[in-house]
């Protein structure tokens, strides 16, 4: 099924986790592909590995913190496609910290990429999604949803997420661009372990995320691409700002 073929696609945060899997559902329902990520050696192996006869991936390389380098790829991104019709802002990180620990310079940085990045592409596609119109699908949280300790500054940039989707929504509707969210639970990804999680502690957290997710397990990247991509279809023409649990029900429950 080619669901977006004719397409043109643009994934943040694409060499890993939900990122990786939503760029390559996207190619392999007939989208043409513009994969961003830090991770060079990664990006050259899955556009290699998934570009077809006609319908190339293009792997754009960008750390997505430097404001000179989120304009520079966003233009790359626009002279590769000659246009964007869906931009999925995926890239991002955690970071554990409290009220009393979280340093300024650690709170500046998990702005920089998971709020300020998101916004500046978006403005910077918002003249290309028009065209179609087109469509964006930001990747934020279950913790945009709900408070939980421990992870203060990824827990607000997820809300500020939240709200930047809905704000947009909201001034983009008369152009006909749509504005989502998808919000996760624990999926397992290498976010918490590039965080800091050793293998020991990652699986006890994995273990004990199954008894705080009410359907009794943890998440795959897979199934928030799928969501991802449904918010990205015409099955969805007439939804927008919407921030869309899928964690298996823990928005629903209280921290514990």
């Amino acid at each position: 099924m080619d669901r977006f073929a004719g397409r043109r696609v643009v994934v943040t945060g694409a060499t890993s986790g939900i990122g990786q899997r939503a760029a390559e559902a996207f190619v392999r329902e007939g989208a043409r592909v513009v994969m961003i990520g830090r991770n060079v050696a990664q990006l050259d192996a899955d556009a290699a590995a998934w570009s077809r006869e006609g319908q190339p991936v293009v792997p754009l390389a960008a750390d997505l913190v430097d404001p000179e380098a989120r304009a520079s790829v966003a233009q790359r991104a626009l002279d590769a496609l000659g246009g964007v019709d869906v931009l999925v802002n995926a890239a991002g990180i955690i970071g554990f910290g409290t009220i009393e620990n979280t340093t300024r310079s650690d709170w500046a940085h998990m702005m920089e990429l998971n709020v300020t990045a998101p916004m500046d592409l978006t403005q910077r596609f918002v003249p290309a999604l028009r065209e179609r119109p087109g469509c964006v699908v930001n990747v934020s949280s279950v913790t945009g949803l709900r408070s939980f300790p421990g992870v203060l500054a990824y827990g607000v940039s997820k809300a500020a997420v939240d709200q930047l989707t809905r704000c947009a929504a909201l001034e983009l509707a008369a152009s006909g661009v749509r504005v989502n969210a998808v919000n996760p639970g624990v999926v397992v990804t290498g976010l918490h372990r590039t965080a800091g999680l050793d293998d020991g502690r990652y699986a006890a957290f994995l273990e004990h995320s199954r008894t705080t997710h009410p359907l009794g397990r943890v998440g795959t990247p897979d199934e928030v691409a799928d969501l991802i991509l449904f918010l990205a279809s015409d099955a969805a023409a007439w939804i927008t700002g919407a921030t869309m649990p899928v964690d298996g029900g823990r928005h629903l429950t209280c921290a514990r």
